[in-house]
């Protein structure tokens, strides 16, 4: 029987989750064997040509939704990235509740400040205090409608203040009700240490190929996010196609290889059990 992401996580699990912002992506990677995916907001802004801190909570969770509806959360696991939380403490429960309602399996919410700023991109960061992000946590916490429905706290004092502030935000954050605390240690030191100086489970954002699955299970780390490999893929794929076609007037791509893949993309999309529908009805034979 498939277990729920708080279940795995509570099993010893290590849950690998990568960028998923549509449903044919999220089945990509089901069908690949993964049991979660990652709703980066970073990558989400870029696929609306904007940044994510000029993104809706609405955008967000539209997201999410459209992932869901197509999967038990047993089957895959959907990780939110909520940024700030759209607010302070006050917004919590709204951010909470909406994001909970769509069936997504955890949200992330960062003690940057906020509005979030565009310049993070640039790796210009600014925390709140670490209680005012405490609070934040207790409240949205106390927003859930389900423990089963997991919070995580991410801090980004390693970069911005010391390796021991962020463990003391995490373990602060934890006391406030976080699930899992998530951050980026800088060194190999860190990286080993976590697992020992912080109180929780571990949650960290990188790309997947940055160490081996048995080497993230080692180091004792609950969830690894990558909120950026499908998207760069992707954009580098077009990018070669489109200007090689532009320059030379084709993109280099066999013609037969376009449509098997066009093909794997309808069966992605679900399309056999809606034929075997029609066929039973509207397209059925007199």
């Amino acid at each position: 029987m498939a277990l729920s992401l708080k279940a795995r996580i509570d099993a010893g699990e290590t849950v690998f989750a990568p960028l998923a912002l549509d449903a044919l992506t999220a089945r990509i990677a089901a069908h690949a064997g993964f049991g979660a995916v990652y709703v980066s907001g970073g990558a989400l802004g870029y696929s609306h040509g904007v940044s994510e801190a000029l993104l809706t909570l609405t955008e967000l969770t539209d997201v999410a939704r459209h992932i869901t509806v197509h999967f038990p959360a047993q089957e895959l696991a959907v990780i939110v990235d909520g940024g700030v939380g759209f607010g302070d403490a006050v917004h919590m429960a709204r951010t909470i509740r909406e994001t909970e309602a769509t069936g997504a399996a955890a949200i992330e919410i960062e003690d940057q400040v906020a509005p979030k700023r565009v310049s993070h991109h640039r790796g210009i960061e600014h925390l709140v205090p670490a209680d005012e992000m405490a609070a934040k946590v207790e409240f949205a916490a106390k927003a859930r409608r389900s423990d089963d429905f997991l919070l995580i706290a991410r801090t980004g004092a390693v970069r911005n203040e010391s390796w021991d502030a962020a463990v003391r935000r995490a373990n602060l954050y934890r006391e406030a009700g976080a699930d899992l605390l998530m951050l980026m240690p800088a060194t190999e030191e860190q990286w080993a240490s976590a697992a020992k100086e912080i109180d929780g489970p571990l949650a960290t954002i990188t790309s997947l190929d940055a160490r081996s699955a048995a080497a993230w299970r080692e180091l004792g780390w609950s969830v690894v996010v990558d909120p950026f490999t499908a998207q760069v893929l992707a954009v580098q794929a077009v990018q070669q196609a489109y200007s090689r076609f532009m320059a030379e007037g084709s993109t280099g791509v066999e013609r037969d290889a376009v449509f098997a893949t066009y093909r794997t993309i309808a069966d992605l999309a679900g399309l056999g059990p809606l034929y075997a529908i029609e066929d039973a009805t509207t397209e059925k034979s007199p």
